[in-house]
């Protein structure tokens, strides 16, 4: 139906000359209503239904409140318990146009973006994400720089207190600056009682606050459009991030999220704006408190008990304390890493321990330090393995492989061959290469089976120069590289006494 507005625009048009079907064109209008307009029968099309319904708002109100919002019972309860005889699509299309149950929408309180003045921080649960060939449920957590628009985003498999200031300090420490307020909602792993102006916090919390300079500030309940850069975020993350990636752990997950929340998302023009937050952040930075040159990480302390194995457990791990600790261990808990203090009988200080903590998705994993055996029933005369040492010498020439075939072979009566080719592998270090290779073919061609031997050819062709040199040994500056500085200190004399020996006996080189 055409309003009054419409009805005078008609004849104006009209009568400024504009033909009917014109009229009809630009109004949207049907052109049989055009014509009964403009011939006068204005009353009719005015005239109300005579079949609309009037309903008692307040009723309709009441019975919709009863029931819940199901509206197949308000019309129940309508029809049957107080006769009103009326449609259901009427009834809903009234309810909607009185706005029966709706909340009145309100505008918010608008708050300026002030350089240095805000920063954001707040958890979002994701559920069903595929990490390797399991799905599991996870939380991400952001902190958000209100002007600047930068964005730190990191997910774990539960969040705590602890983690929250972990968190926090690994995200503060990577951008180097703080804002001088961090709104949240009432969570209460900040928030010790009350809501938004009435709100304490943990103690707790507020030293970790004061530490690295800024404070506290929870928005009201049910507000949770204080923080709308932060809810955005979680928005941008579900749609932006997780599409079309894989993930195949939990290092991979995060790996991905830095990169595109600090290394791409941070450089792309915000979609109104058209401002970079990188830009944004590096104009904030005098506006923003700078952080100390050191501040210490956040921590938790621990009691621990050794279990039979001489392990203590952390975290669904398992980490090794040596045997002469007491039962007792005191373990201090890092962002990264755990700190063992272990005591033995007499509650004397052992020296500490330290391992860096895995991924927060490994779980039930022994760690212990290299070459400890936890094994106390393991015999002594193990044997070891050799073929890494013997794959080594080989790859060095056809001469070594022919040398390795003759003392593998049944010809040579050597009582343990593994040990000889480890020996021979350690003997091959502490010369040259080129030296090494015609030692080996002097022993091939006088079945030359023992290391000592091996020791004697070598002083009798180092005495003679009667082997090539490398051409690198002619260059000056081998004192200033990392393998010399690395073996500065070792025992190399060895080759050099031998030298001394074969002046003496020059013959017996030859037999071996």
């Amino acid at each position: 139906m055409l309003n009054e507005d419409k009805r005078q625009t008609i004849h104006t048009l009209f009568n400024t000359g504009t033909p009917r079907k014109e009229i009809a064109r630009l109004l949207k209008a049907d052109i049989k209503t055009v014509r009964k307009i403009l011939a006068g029968n204005v009353q009719r099309l005015l005239k109300p239904r005579s079949d609309k319904k009037d309903l008692d708002v307040e009723l309709v109100s009441k019975v919709y409140l009863d029931c819940g919002g199901f509206m197949h019972r308000v019309h129940e309860i309508l029809t049957e318990e107080h006769k009103i005889n009326i449609g259901y699509s009427t009834l809903t299309q009234f309810i909607r146009a009185k706005g029966i149950g709706k909340t009145p929408e309100t505008r918010h309180h608008r708050i300026e973006d002030v350089p240095g003045e805000e920063m954001q921080h707040d958890t979002s649960p994701y559920s069903k994400i595929k990490i390797g060939n399991k799905t599991v449920d996870i939380v991400c957590s952001v902190l958000y720089f209100r002007y600047s628009k930068m964005r730190y985003v990191r997910f774990y498999l539960n969040f705590n207190r602890f983690i929250m200031k972990c968190f926090l300090h690994e995200a503060l420490t990577f951008f180097g600056y703080t804002a001088r307020t961090c709104v949240i909602d009432n969570t209460n792993l900040a928030v010790l009682r009350g809501t938004g102006r009435d709100a304490v916090f943990n103690p707790e919390m507020k030293e970790f606050a004061k530490s690295y300079g800024f404070q506290w500030l929870a928005h009201e309940q049910g507000h949770a459009n204080r923080k709308a850069g932060e809810e955005r975020s979680f928005r941008t993350i579900n749609s932006s991030f997780f599409p079309g990636r894989n993930f195949s752990d939990m290092k991979s997950l995060n790996a991905q999220a830095f990169n595109w929340a600090t290394l791409k998302y941070a450089r792309r023009p915000q979609s109104k704006t058209k401002l970079i937050p990188v830009e944004l952040f590096e104009i904030e930075k005098p506006c923003l408190i700078k952080l100390p040159e050191y501040i210490m990480a956040p921590y938790r302390e621990h009691n621990r008990l050794l279990d039979q194995y001489g392990f203590i457990a952390l975290n669904a791990n398992y980490y090794w304390v040596p045997k002469e600790s007491a039962r007792n261990v005191f373990v201090i808990e890092y962002t990264d890493s755990i700190k063992i203090f272990p005591k033995d009988k007499s509650n004397k200080a052992l020296p500490s321990m330290q391992y860096p903590l895995p991924e927060c998705d490994i779980r039930n994993q022994a760690f212990k330090p290299k070459g400890v055996n936890t094994n106390p029933y393991q015999p002594n005369n193990l044997k070891k393995t050799y073929h890494e040492e013997e794959q080594y010498i080989r790859n060095l020439g056809n001469i070594c492989c022919d040398y390795l075939d003759f003392i593998k072979s049944g010809k040579c009566n050597i009582f343990c061959k593994p040990k000889f080719i480890r020996e021979l592998y350690l003997l091959q270090k502490k010369m040259a290469l080129s030296l090494f290779i015609t030692v080996i073919e002097r022993a091939l061609k006088y079945h030359v089976v023992t290391i000592d031997g091996l020791k004697r050819i070598s002083a009798y062709f180092m005495k003679r120069n009667m082997y090539d040199l490398p051409e690198n040994l002619s260059d000056n500056d081998y004192q200033q590289r990392d393998t010399y500085k690395e073996g500065r200190f070792s025992n190399e004399n060895e080759i050099q006494s031998l030298f001394n020996k074969g002046q003496q006996g020059e013959d017996s080189s030859d037999n071996g």
